[in-house]
């Protein structure tokens, strides 16, 4: 929440009641994303009369996926359901997202149905890069943001940078995991304004290209500047040996011909595409180990009754 001072009572207490209706153990965490408004006292006081709820305040405003992150990490549950603070992810219907993820997936996005938003502002932005994700991923949810289920341990395992929380499923099914799509409704914010404008549309280009990145080099960039390197060089060979036939058998000049100094560009071209990916491979491995990101998810994990003595 970033100052919904007008909304925090009322989420609570909804949410609150949606889980217990459920029926199993359960925690509520709202994180404040440098709120300057009332939203945590507000938060403070509701912690005295729902004991399943806490607080985390951050510092600073540092935008939704940094907030995602910091509750994600402050959770200790096997399910984590991630959703907005201005009750347009209705709380009464996390328990299709429970549901879904009692089937054995990884990750259970919430398909909002019936958007009231402007459509040039919010609708057909969401629609176009919802379409590119699934595009470049290969994954099929046809909503990648907003209300989710991850399994607990997977999503506290994620390594999220500004711009994953609109990614998470491509993410989750980009590692092996089983994703799975269900229909929710789309309220209306229920006060305050929204955060959001066209500004973050650019944004959502640069998180795709990123991702297309991501999944064309399956976490190895030197197949991808490897193969462009070795097309090049390829070509310059070519289009070099055409040069040397002509320089022997017809007595052409090399050097007072363009062709000449594009072989020498491509040449080049091909050692920088080739180092290029040779460092980044030797970053990436770095970053995995330090990080200890996981190729793959476990869905399941099974084992034999010791035998008795």
């Amino acid at each position: 929440m970033h100052n919904e001072e007008s909304c925090v009572a009322e989420f609570v207490r909804r949410t609150n009641a949606a889980l217990l209706a459920i029926g199993r153990t359960y925690e509520i965490i709202i994180v404040s994303d440098g709120s300057t408004d009332r939203t945590e006292a507000l938060i403070g006081d509701l912690c005295l009369e729902f004991p399943a709820l806490r607080g985390v305040f951050l510092a600073r405003n540092g935008g939704q996926c940094t907030a995602m992150y910091a509750g994600i990490q402050a959770s200790c549950g096997d399910m984590v359901v991630v959703m907005d603070g201005d009750l347009q992810h209705a709380p009464e219907e996390i328990h299709r997202l429970v549901e879904a993820m009692d089937r054995g997936n990884a990750l259970v996005s919430g398909s909002r149905r019936g958007r009231t938003e402007s459509l040039v502002l919010r609708r057909a932005p969401s629609r176009l890069a919802n379409w590119m994700l699934r595009r470049v991923s290969g994954c099929n949810v046809r909503d990648m943001g907003g209300f989710k289920a991850i399994q607990g341990d997977l999503a506290r395992s994620l390594r999220l940078r500004p711009g994953h929380h609109r990614l998470l499923p491509a993410i989750v099914w980009m590692r092996g995991g089983a994703v799975e799509e269900v229909f929710v409704s789309a309220p209306p914010r229920f006060a305050g304004r929204s955060h959001y404008g066209i500004g973050r549309s650019l944004d959502v280009l640069f998180d795709v290209l990123m991702l297309w990145f991501q999944g064309a080099t399956h976490s190895r960039p030197m197949y991808l500047f490897g193969r462009i390197g070795l097309v090049v060089l390829v070509i310059d060979v070519a289009a070099g040996s055409w040069l040397l036939w002509q320089r022997v058998f017809q007595a052409e000049p090399l050097t007072e011909r363009p062709m000449f100094f594009v072989v020498v560009m491509l040449f080049f071209a091909a050692l920088f595409m080739l180092a290029m990916g040779f460092v980044l491979e030797l970053l990436s491995d770095a970053v995995s180990g330090i990080g200890g990101v996981r190729p793959y998810v476990i869905r399941k994990c099974v084992a034999g009754k010791p035998p008795a003595v």
